[in-house]
Formats: structure tokens, sequence, C-alpha cells
């Protein structure tokens, strides 16, 4: 893979998780359906594991392809990004949910 892969891998697992969180949890303050909750809370859990496996999928390859570290590294911190905005996400439907 080439670096500019790498950082796409990266850069695509953050959007993605980001874009389905931020609709899970809008979809839910602007309809009120708890359906989105209940998907937020799914994304929380599915999409951890997901994540995590890209993580470790590129520090093994970064650690294997020792000229790729650098990037691999820098496409994990991407990743990593979404962690507190997960959080925050969390805790906001928490208390909206009254849960």
């Amino acid at each position: 893979m080439n670096d500019k892969t790498i950082l796409n891998i990266g850069k695509s697992f953050f959007w993605i998780s980001f874009m389905l969180g931020n609709i899970c949890l809008f979809g839910y303050i602007i309809t009120k359906h708890l359906d989105f909750a209940i998907y937020g809370y799914l994304l929380l859990c599915l999409g951890s594991v997901m994540n995590f496996m890209a993580i470790i999928f590129l520090i093994v390859y970064g650690i294997i392809k020792k000229d790729k570290l650098d990037v691999c590294l820098k496409s994990v911190k991407i990743i990593l990004v979404n962690i507190p905005i997960a959080i925050a996400y969390a805790l906001i439907g928490l208390s909206i949910t009254s849960i």
C-alpha cells in the first residue's frame, strides 16, 4: 500500500463513524424517535470493534513494513480522534434519553 491509501483508511474510518454518529444523535434530537438512540448505541458498540480492528491492522502492517510505520501511526491517530467525540455523544445521548 502507498502512503495515500494508508491515510485514506484512517480518514474513511473516521468520517464514516463520525457521520453515522451525527445521524444517530441529531436524528434522535430532531425526531425523538427511539430507534435513532438504539442505533446510536449499536454504532457505539460495533463501531468501537471495527475501529479497533482497523487500528490493530494498521499497527501490525506498520510493524511488518517498517518504512510505513509513521504513516500508519498517523492514520491511527486520525481514527483515535473519534474516541472523545463518541464519549461526548454517548453522554449527550444518555442525558437526553434519561436512561
